[in-house]
């Protein structure tokens, strides 16, 4: 998932979640480069379900990214790693397993505790059970404002 990101338009930005390859990356790099702020804490997205319509990095291609983002994008700050599990939550455990062991290592690469590497699991469906695996951030739009309402979306 990307976004356009209008560079004025965010200057208190406090995190972002949706990296998954080296270009969005260099992109955001260069944004916050552009803004002359902080750096921007990122999580690393990773697909974990396998699914073909999700975004986010094979599991396997998260250690490279996150030591990209290390070593070569000094505006962002690698944060931590974050997943979104299948809609029916069939394999939200595995879904969350995945990514924990993701980050033993991601942060055994990059010489971090993984107190220092926040795993961005869970939604309102399955927050519960991503707390209960370790998850240090949820979204949980859905219960606090109730559900989407797609009916009033534009056609493009």
């Amino acid at each position: 998932f990307v976004v356009s990101l209008n560079a004025g338009g965010v200057p208190n930005l406090a995190f972002f979640q949706g990296v998954d390859n080296e270009k969005i990356a260099n992109h955001l790099d260069r944004a916050v480069l552009s803004l002359e702020r902080n750096p921007l804490k990122i999580f690393v997205q990773v697909n974990t379900s396998g699914e073909p319509s999700k975004s986010g990095i094979d599991p396997s291609g998260c250690v490279r990214l996150a030591e990209h983002v290390k070593l070569h994008c000094p505006h962002l700050e690698f944060s931590g790693l974050m997943t979104i599990g299948m809609p029916d939550y069939t394999s939200t455990p595995e879904n969350f397993r995945t990514l924990s062991k993701c980050r033993v290592e991601v942060c055994k690469a990059l010489g971090m505790t993984e107190d220092q590497c926040e795993l961005s699991m869970g939604m309102s469906g399955d927050f519960e059970q991503a707390i209960e695996m370790g998850s240090t951030n949820v979204r949980i739009g859905s219960t606090i404002f109730g559900p989407r309402d797609y009916s009033k979306k534009q056609p493009n």
